[in-house]
């Protein structure tokens, strides 16, 4: 596969800061002495950004050819839009920090997913096999961090995460610029694909999947913490479910070749359903909670893998990056922030049955996954 280890190179630190940021993010904010209601929205505040910010970034790389310029000036902004990290203690001031930083990080991955899909070609359902990387990285910061912070201050947190967002720029170096051309007809592309019935379902779904991850990626570490377990506990349970997102990654290439993408997506939305009921009903179970941690194979890796090929296929070359901005946005930026903003709010009341209410998210998911076209069949 052509630039194998330098697409890789970009996956494994991308989201070997996501590592750093997802298990342990609420757990710095909590040393700040935030309460739960306060962390739920900062934590939604980077979501909240990626509703905007993709759609902006993939019309203007659409529009000018320069996607991998563009994702190089989104990875040196964000990485100096975090450096005032080390002062910001208050609530508006994290705010703000988080705000300005997730605006330009979120410009960065749905516009790299493109440059990965046309570098590769008609390799293209091997994506997983360079996604891995990224699965990679985050199993390897989660446990390295999660060790480190058994030992030393939480104050380390954003120092790794600043050292992990310059490496990220410097990774972008190394990959030569795409070879596209500038399309004046991607000015109408987001309204285009917006008005189409196979997308708004597809979007719909995509939302209500990743809002249903909105409590795990804000309250389970606290969960966890508060029921006793260690950091390394915490850590290693991140890291069974990002271990079996490897496996997932590493064989969902010859999954796609042999099963409709529609197929897919519904039975990694019946699984994550599953999960969630696990999550909530297992108590302190380490046994049922790492097996809930394995289910992460479906409800994130094959859904993810397999939405972005939905995307791909469905919005075709010319809007290819409004597309998965679209994706992103909607998904990963609206979803995830209004489920944690919601998971905010409910977690003083609810508490760990907040999974519960992911798992009706997920099951509405499903019945309207029954309706979705198809976005082509099998790759191979």
């Amino acid at each position: 596969m052509p630039y194998y280890w330098r697409l890789s190179a970009f996956y494994f630190l991308y989201f070997g800061l996501l590592g750093t940021l997802v298990p342990y993010w609420s757990l710095y904010l909590k040393d700040l002495g935030f309460s739960a209601t306060t962390i739920g929205l900062l934590m939604a505040v980077p979501h909240l950004t990626k509703v905007v910010a993709p759609n902006v970034w993939g019309w203007l790389a659409d529009r000018s050819g320069a996607r991998m310029r563009i994702i190089r000036l989104g990875n040196l902004a964000a990485a100096v839009a975090f450096l005032p990290v080390f002062w910001a203690d208050q609530v508006w001031s994290m705010a703000i920090l988080l705000a300005v930083f997730s605006f330009f990080w979120n410009a960065v991955l749905a516009q790299f997913e493109v440059v990965t899909l046309h570098t590769l070609g008609d390799q293209a359902h091997r994506y997983s096999q360079v996604r891995v990387w990224g699965s990679l990285g985050f199993i390897t910061c989660v446990f390295l961090v999660g060790t480190a912070l058994d030992h030393l201050p939480m104050t380390l947190l954003p120092w790794v995460m600043s050292a992990l967002l310059w490496l990220l720029w410097l990774a972008t170096l190394a990959l030569p610029a795409e070879k596209g051309e500038a399309r004046r007809n991607a000015d109408g592309g987001l309204v285009k694909l917006l008005k189409r019935r196979d997308i708004q379902i597809f979007m719909l779904v995509a939302f209500l999947m990743q809002a249903s991850h909105g409590p795990y990626y804000t309250f389970y570490s606290i969960h966890l913490e508060e029921m006793g377990f260690r950091k390394m506990t915490v850590g290693t349970l991140w890291s069974v479910a990002v271990a079996s997102e490897v496996v997932a990654f590493l064989l969902m290439h010859r999954l796609m070749t042999r099963f409709a993408l529609n197929r897919i997506l519904l039975t990694c939305l019946m699984l994550a359903s599953v999960r969630w009921l696990v999550v909530a009903l297992c108590g302190d179970s380490l046994p049922w909670l790492g097996a809930a941690q394995l289910l992460h194979s479906a409800s994130y890796a094959c859904f993810h893998a397999g939405g972005i090929a939905w995307v791909q296929r469905a919005s075709g070359r010319a809007f290819a990056g409004q597309g998965q901005a679209l994706y992103s946005s909607l998904g990963y930026g609206a979803g995830w922030g209004l489920g944690s903003g919601l998971s905010g709010l409910a977690w003083p009341y609810l508490g760990v049955y907040c999974f519960l209410v992911a798992g009706v998210l997920t099951l509405a998911a499903t019945v309207l996954a029954l309706r979705l076209p198809t976005a082509g069949e099998p790759a191979g």
